[in-house]
């Protein structure tokens, strides 16, 4: 009876012992890789709020940031907004309540934001914005392009091709949009300058079936427009589908779709600026993973523009298939 007693207790002792051992290796960090990376991933919860699910110009940055939060191990989600800039505030404050540890804003209204944006930031979230600049000292940082330089750039390529000087244009535009107001303005002031001459802005709300119908209302109220400057994808993608290639009025605008591809191949887009959408994702979650560990932050990441033509589309077309 004795020995049964012994060989029992000494069972006990040595399950005892694995359990200890077993819990000690959890304590140190001494666990499975995908334990480590679960643990990881919860320092960086990412919430993003996007204008909208339906431009390529949007999904392409939602693609982008899912591929960096991947490698960062960090979890993300993605709200969209559906162009209502109330329902993005709404969106921020939901992330908020969900104990996310950085946002990403994709501004629809940079100013009707902000107290949106400056509850989380009191909350001790990190803030990057991407596309729309924020009031300075609102965020972390801004990743993309400086909006007012690249609209004068294309402001210089149309100077450059001899449509400026003596020639009518008009503008599809989106009234909503910050950034889309500041493209307009850059653009203006310098082919204005050159001798152009503006007829009217006609406002696409940054939707493509409104610019279509806002594109068709312009090319019918003035004829004889040499050019139609878009400040956005949905008013490119909208103007080339309103107006007709065989006629002389040319486009020049921003970002590329298949559709508007198709348009450099027939001769109605002259040129669009195009960002990379993509990369912004891309570079937006990397800079909230670098501040959340420790990192200060950069401030602006300048992402380039490319004006593309029929002389470079073709390095694009696989893209957009």
């Amino acid at each position: 009876m004795k020995r049964l007693v012994s060989r029992r207790a000494r069972a006990a002792t040595i399950g005892f012992v694995a359990v200890l051992l077993a819990l000690s290796a959890c304590s140190t960090g001494n666990g499975s890789d995908e334990g480590d990376a679960k643990s990881k991933g919860s320092d960086c919860k990412v919430g993003m709020t996007q204008i909208n699910q339906t431009a390529v110009f949007f999904t392409q940055m939602n693609a982008g940031a899912k591929e960096a939060a991947k490698a960062a191990g960090c979890d993300l989600s993605i709200a969209n907004a559906n162009n209502d800039s109330a329902k993005q505030s709404s969106d921020i404050e939901n992330f908020v309540s969900q104990g996310v540890t950085g946002i990403i804003v994709v501004a629809i209204d940079v100013n009707g934001v902000l107290p949106a944006v400056k509850a989380a930031r009191a909350a001790g979230i990190k803030v990057v914005a991407i596309d729309a600049q924020l009031k300075k000292g609102s965020i972390e940082t801004f990743v993309g392009v400086d909006n007012e330089k690249a609209g004068a750039l294309a402001g210089k390529w149309v100077i450059d091709h001899d449509l400026a000087d003596g020639k009518s244009y008009g503008v599809v535009d989106a009234r909503n949009s910050f950034i889309q107001n500041q493209r307009e303005d850059s653009f203006r002031k310098v082919i204005d300058a050159a001798g152009a001459k503006h007829t009217q802005s006609v406002n696409g709300d940054n939707v493509q079936e409104k610019a279509a119908t806002a594109a068709q209302n312009l090319a019918t109220a003035q004829k004889n427009l040499d050019f139609v400057y878009t400040t956005g994808e949905p008013a490119t993608v909208g103007a080339a589908a309103a107006l007709d290639s065989k006629k002389s009025t040319k486009i020049v605008g921003w970002d590329l779709t298949k559709e508007v591809i198709a348009g450099i191949d027939s001769g109605l887009v002259s040129a669009v600026v195009q960002q990379d959408p993509k990369q912004e994702g891309v570079e937006a979650v990397k800079e909230l993973k670098a501040i959340l560990g420790g990192a200060d932050p950069k401030g602006f990441i300048d992402v380039p523009v490319t004006i593309v033509t029929k002389d470079n589309v073709d390095d694009y077309r696989s893209i957009f298939q």
